[in-house]
This record gives structure tokens, C-alpha cells and sequence, in this order.
């Protein structure tokens, strides 16, 4: 049974930092397109980094410089490390997996077969 178990997340002051790790049993993980989403109360889920195969890294434009996605093949863990953290990247941190989703969609939840149960961040003004 596959899982995606996110740690990590936690309460913050602005201009802080979190690390977010996901440990993932899918097989192989390191033919996995790996992501972090985000989503708040009565919003979708809204793409926050990607990170493929091959290493080649994707992010949202709202947290470019801020954030940094990375895996580990060895740990089969993704891991998302945020710096000078704002209100508004406040929500529940959701980890993602998919083997077979397109370059295109890449920045699509709807193309992610496998997620954790999420990790909430907080972030106070």
C-alpha cells in the first residue's frame, strides 16, 4: 500500500524558516515526479514546487527564491525547504506522487495519483 507521510510543518513568525519532509513508499521512487501543494479553507489546492526524475526542479511563481525542493533517493524523501515565510503562504502543506504525469500538467493536482494526509504551516505577522 502506497504512502505519503508529511512532517515538518508547525507555527512560524514571518520571515522565518520550516522544513517539510514527505516520506513516500512508492516504487521506484526515483522515477517519481514528486510535488508540494498548499491549500487553505474554501480554496483549491494550489501548487507550491515540483521536482522530477531527473532532478530538474519547477516552482510556483509566489515562492521562487523563497523555496527549495529536494529529494533524497536513498530515503525515498522529498523534502521542501521554506525561507522568509510570509502570512500568506499560511495553509495545510500537502506532498504528491506520480510516475506518469506530463511536463504539462506538472503544475495540475488532478495529475497526482498518491498524497499524504498534510502538514499544516502557520505563519504569524
Amino acid at each position: 500500500q502506497v504512502q505519503l507521510v508529511e512532517s515538518g510543518g508547525g507555527l512560524v513568525q514571518a520571515g522565518g524558516s520550516l522544513r517539510l519532509s514527505c516520506a513516500a513508499s512508492v516504487s521506484p521512487f526515483n522515477r517519481y515526479t514528486l510535488a508540494w501543494f498548499r491549500q487553505i479553507p474554501n480554496k483549491e489546492r494550489e501548487f507550491v514546487a515540483a521536482i522530477r526524475y531527473n532532478s530538474y526542479e519547477y516552482y510556483a511563481d509566489s515562492v521562487k527564491g523563497r523555496f527549495t525542493i529536494s529529494r533524497d533517493n536513498t530515503k525515498n524523501t522529498v523534502y521542501l525547504q521554506m525561507n522568509s515565510l510570509k502570512p500568506e503562504d499560511t495553509g495545510a502543506y500537502y506532498c504528491a506522487a506520480s510516475q506518469t504525469i506530463i511536463l504539462s500538467n506538472l503544475r495540475n493536482s488532478r495529475g497526482y495519483g498518491y498524497w499524504g494526509q498534510g502538514t499544516p504551516v502557520t505563519v504569524s505577522s
